[in-house]
Order: structure tokens, then sequence, then C-alpha cells
């Protein structure tokens, strides 16, 4: 896709007020206020990108410009923050709800359990009840999908890409085994080094560096998170890597078997979080799904540099439905 293309793509940035914690949420198309719109113009569908973890949706951004024109334009794509990954700029608006749950309804906001109320809460306060989704889980953001799909299934999903899915097993994989005595063990330590580290670290040499690595790692763009290295973002992002370790062990075979002709499974070659081996287990269980492994050795991290290839196999398997709105 032209890169000239992406830029003329209207992406619009919102922080809301969503389970009491402020939320960055964009909002790839002309449509912003889906709730609100009576309009005739008013599509039927949105496509709702749920992110790994750390949740910066802000990363997600090119992924979903190459999908909304995929998609020739027709059906807005979200994304949004995980509570407490994204804070708000001192100027910036934050909008609120009659609606929204405040914080005391969403137990453990910033915890595994609290992040999946967090994206129920988005949707049941900002996306018509009538509205199909297109749901795309990537890493844990494919844990959470499941869960919304099993705590409420009266949601109008039509399909749902759970993308290098980390849906079980977690701290059994390669990385897992690394990542759990860090997030379980030594959360605190991490806590204390990274706050006497970045608190008095001037913001001006914090966004010098921030930039220069989103650079590097073919992330930057016009919303990049400049409070990546904020101590409380990062303490948010540790602690929920940590219930994650602790308590995605076992696949839901049962939410799966139930939502089975609506799910695409897509899992990496060359994935230290969910190893070829998860993908030869379910392929094994569920031989009637949609499962699929990568041929061409994009790497977990897919945002860094293979946006335009994921986005190209979801648009491509949701032609027939989409043909259909």
């Amino acid at each position: 896709m032209d890169s000239e293309l992406k830029e003329e793509i209207p992406v619009h940035e919102e922080f809301i007020l969503c389970g009491g914690v402020e939320t960055q949420v964009l909002k790839c198309g002309p449509w912003t206020d889906l709730f609100n719109d009576q309009s005739v113009k008013r599509p039927k569908l949105l496509i709702f990108i749920i992110p790994g973890n750390p949740g910066f949706s802000a990363f997600y951004v090119p992924f979903a410009k190459a999908l909304y024109s995929l998609t020739n334009r027709r059906f807005p794509v979200w994304t949004i923050s995980h509570a407490g990954h994204a804070l708000a700029p001192k100027d910036k608006k934050i909008r609120t709800t009659s609606e929204d749950s405040n914080a005391q309804e969403i137990k453990d906001i910033y915890g595994l359990n609290g992040q999946i109320e967090h994206k129920l809460a988005f949707l049941r306060t900002h996306v018509p009840k009538d509205m199909k989704l297109v749901l795309i889980g990537h890493s844990i953001g494919s844990y959470f999908t499941l869960q919304m799909l099993k705590r409420v299934p009266e949601l109008l999903v039509i399909r749902a890409f759970l993308l290098f899915p980390t849906i079980e097993r977690m701290s059994e994989s390669p990385n897992g085994r690394i990542a759990t005595p860090l997030l379980c063990w030594f959360r605190y330590v991490l806590y204390v080094t990274g706050y006497l580290l970045l608190k008095p670290c001037p913001e001006k040499i914090k966004s010098l560096l921030i930039r220069r690595c989103l650079q590097l790692m073919n992330l930057e763009n016009e919303f990049s998170p400049l409070n990546v290295l904020e101590p409380f973002c990062l303490a948010n992002a540790a602690y929920l890597g940590g219930q994650e370790m602790m308590e995605v062990v076992k696949r839901d075979d049962e939410t799966i078997k139930e939502h089975l002709c609506k799910l695409t499974f897509y899992y990496g070659t060359i994935d230290p979080w969910c190893p070829k081996e998860y993908y030869e287990d379910i392929k094994k269980d569920f031989p009637e799904g949609d499962i699929r492994l990568c041929e061409k050795n994009i790497p977990h991290a897919f945002i860094t540099h293979f946006n335009q290839e994921v986005a190209n196999m979801i648009a491509d398997s949701l032609k027939d439905d989409l043909s259909k709105m």
C-alpha cells in the first residue's frame, strides 16, 4: 500500500473515562460517535482491535490503517488501550458518559479480569447493541476476546481473529519461563528500579529516548505514546503480565467449541510466547476449526514490520462476510 495513501486515512484520538479509568481510543475512519449516530449512513459493523501487553493502542495505528483501506474504507476500525497503560496529556480533555461504570464496579481493573471487563464496559457504553462486530485480539488480547465471547454471548460478533494467541500455558512457553520469575517474584524490584530511574528523568530526554526507540522498532506515528516510560503505566503492564503468567494456563476448550465457527487462530512458527506445539495441539483437538500456521516467519510482535501482511490475511478472510453488509 502506498505510504501517502495511509497518511490520508483519518484517525481520531480520544481519551475517555471507561470503568473509572482514563483510556485511549483511536478511531480509524470518519465515524467518531457510533452510539449517537442515527443516520442511514452509519456503518453496520465495527472492527475492534484489542492489543497485547503492553496495551498501547498507538502501536496498532499502521495496522488499523492498512485494514481500513483493505476493507474499502467502509467500516470503522477502532483500537483501545488497556486500562492504566495510557495517560492523557495534560491539555487533553477526557470524555465521560452518563452510562460509564464507576471504578468500584470493575474490581482490580488493572489485572487480567479487570481488563476484560474494561473492554466490555467500553462496548456497552460506546457501541450500539445492534452493531455487528469483528474482534481482533493480539497476544493476550486473544485471551480477552475469548473471555468476552464467553461472558457476553449476545454480542453480535460475526468473526474473531486471534493473532499469535497467548491463551494457554503462558508460563511454560520459552519467553514465559524467563518472564515468570521477573514478573511474579521480582515485580516490586522492577517497580522501584523503574521509578528511581525514570521519575527524575526530564521529560525532554524521555521523549527523545522514546521517539528514537519507536523509530528503531518502526512504531513511530502521529499518536506515538510518549508516556511509554511512565512508571505508572509500566507498573500496570508488569502487574498484568504477572497475572497472565499465573492464570493463563488451561485452554478454554468449552468456549472455543461453542464459538468455533466464527474463530480464526493465527499462530507463528517463531513465536516464543506460543510455540508451534501449541498450534499442533489445538489443531489436533479442533481439526474442523480455522486454525492457521503462519508461513512467512512473522514474529509475535507483528506490529513492528508486518502490519500489511497480517491485515491482508484478515481482509481476505472477511471478504465473504463483508460483502453481505
